[in-house]
Formats: C-alpha cells, structure tokens, sequence
C-alpha cells in the first residue's frame, strides 16, 4: 500500500511539473506575420521547449498559424488579431514575449529612420504586456533597438513591473554576421569562429573584438570587417531592392537567441551566454543605461552581465565612437515615454 501511495505521488509530481512546464513555456511573436515574424515562429515551432506558440499581428495571423499548426512538433499553435482581446489572449501567461513588429528598414534608411513608427509599436506592446503577463522574459527586435529597448523598459517602469534581468535587445544576429564574415576571410567553418560583438545594434554602435578571436588581421582587413559587420545590413537591404531588410539571417539569430533563454529558464541549462542589449553598468558612469556585452542567463534572466575584456586600441577607438551615440539613442527611447 504504501509502495503503491509512492508511485502515485510520484506520477501526481510529474504531472504537476508537467503543467508547470507547459505554463511556463508559452511564446508569444508579436509581429508574426511578417517577414521576420514567420521564419521566427517556424523556428520556433521546431523547438522542444515551446508547448504553446502564440502568434499576433495586425493581419494574416490564422492562416499563419493554421499553416504551422500542422508541423508534427509538441507544441500548439493559435492566432491572433486585434479583436475579440485577441492581444490579451496572445499574452496571457506567456514565459516569452518575442517583438518583431514594426515596419522594416528601405534603401536609404537608418534605423533612426524607422523611429517615429516604430516606437509607437513598440510602446503599446508594452503596455499591454505589462497588463497582461508581467512577468515574462522580453526579447525586442523591432528597430531602432538601440531606442526601442529604453522604450519598452520606460513603459514597465511606469506600469511599476519592470524587472532588468527579463528584458533583452536582441543583438545576436551581429554575432551571427560577424562569426560568417570572418570565416569568409579566414577560410574557416563558421561554427569554428566565435567574435564576441560588444555596444549597441546598430552603425558605429556595433563594436566587434576581433582581438580576442585568436586570429591575426592585417590594418585593411580589420578596417573592411569592422565595417561589414557594422553595417551589413545594409547589404541585404540593398539586395533586397526596396523589398524589405534581413529577416532571415534575423529570424535565425532571434530564434538562437529565444532557445538560450529557454534553454537557462525552462530547460534547466547552465552556462548559457549570449550577447544582448540591456540595462548594464558597464559605461553607466558615462551615462549609457544599456550596452551589449556578453551576458550569462539563469533561471530568472539576466545572471551575469561580462565587461569586454582585454581590448586593442583600435577598438578602444571604435567603442569611443559608439559610447556617445549609444548614450543619443537611449535618451530619444527614454524621451519618447517621459
């Protein structure tokens, strides 16, 4: 009898923490629809600590999910529009918020460019995540991030549910480029190539350490990647031909990073570093609230913020370029709200 209690106690457990592991591991995509949005939540979809994806945009969102609601991944899919509190619904006891809404950058944009549309986005997806699920983990994708992270974390703070450790400006795909522009040159495997990239998400912000990959650089190589990886983006959206920017290599990079907060949060994993954009002390004494560096995550976020480390002098000239302009960009987020 009493084996028999032990067994079922133990089946109740499982089941309880498998409940728990179900509420814990609803995503939410908001800006699903479009063109990072969709590859994102087909990514999304393949990962096995996504139990329910929860899809959102202005338009299209029920025949996306429908469309990856027949993938044979564990994990359901639901759409949702504007109506009927569909925002609410799309919210509601999410673990992980992922925004990509906004509209995308054109032949002759910066990301500045895209500010005035896409501040307001994102500030009413804050608002309503502040309402509806408070608690969960934020990843911001929506451009200018260098602006849109200030904004989202200002519109928290006066909901009074702002927590640092959960809020991320996704800045992996600068990592990404960096790892595959380098490989380019040195004739290496990607995956063999690891460049931390440090300051904000965009332009002369973007600041690779190609000093501490262990590779040696010639001046003109280290001048014409520093500047690749700094403005590639501009590549794709001059490829595109006024089609749109990166959304691929940005779904990628998102999804990467969506799986290491996962994988630190609900996974259980330990060791997990990523790059992100958040709020840090690493040039708070020259007034920049966020900076991305490399940052270890935990079951709670945000565990371990890393410094850069040992640096050249030519990329301590790169970071003095970025400071100021970095410091620019998150005054007009903090602005936009106060």
């Amino acid at each position: 009898m009493f084996a028999a209690t032990r067994v079922l106690s133990s089946v109740a457990a499982k089941r309880a923490f498998s409940t728990s592991a179900a509420n814990l591991s609803k995503v939410a995509v908001l800006g699903a629809a479009g063109g990072i949005g969709q590859p994102l939540s087909l990514l999304l979809k393949e990962n096995p600590h996504v139990t329910h994806l929860s899809l959102y945009d202005i338009q299209n969102t029920p025949g996306v999910a429908a469309d990856l609601s027949h993938i044979n991944t564990n994990s359901k899919v639901t759409g949702h529009k504007p109506d009927n509190n569909g925002l609410e619904e799309a919210l509601k006891d999410a673990h992980l918020v992922v925004i990509p809404a906004g509209v995308p950058r054109k032949p002759g944009m910066t990301r500045d460019d895209l500010f005035n549309t896409n501040a307001s986005i994102v500030r009413d997806l804050a608002q309503a995540a502040a309402k509806h699920c408070p608690n969960a983990h934020f990843l911001i994708i929506s451009n200018p991030v260098n602006s849109t992270v200030p904004i989202f974390a200002e519109t928290m703070k006066k909901a009074g549910v702002f927590d640092p450790k959960k809020l991320y400006g996704v800045t992996t795909l600068d990592v990404v480029r960096a790892s595959r522009f380098v490989a380019e040159v040195k004739n290496l495997d990607p995956k063999d190539v690891k460049v931390t990239v440090v300051g904000g998400h965009s332009g002369v912000t973007i600041v690779p350490l190609l000093s501490q990959t262990g590779l040696e650089f010639t001046k003109e190589e280290l001048d014409a990647l520093t500047h690749r990886i700094q403005f590639g983006g501009d590549e794709v959206v001059k490829a595109k031909d006024g089609t749109g920017s990166a959304t691929l290599s940005m779904a990628f990079a998102g999804a990467r990073f969506a799986n290491s907060v996962l994988e630190a949060t609900v996974g259980g994993k330990k060791g997990v570093i990523e790059p992100s954009f958040v709020k840090s002390d690493v040039f708070a004494k020259e007034g920049v609230e966020y900076f991305s560096t490399n940052i270890e995550l935990g079951p709670n976020g945000v565990e371990k913020i890393h410094g850069l480390g040992e640096i050249s002098d030519y990329e301590k000239e790169l970071v003095s370029k970025a400071v100021p302009e970095l410091k620019k960009n998150i005054e007009k987020g903090n602005s936009f709200v106060q």
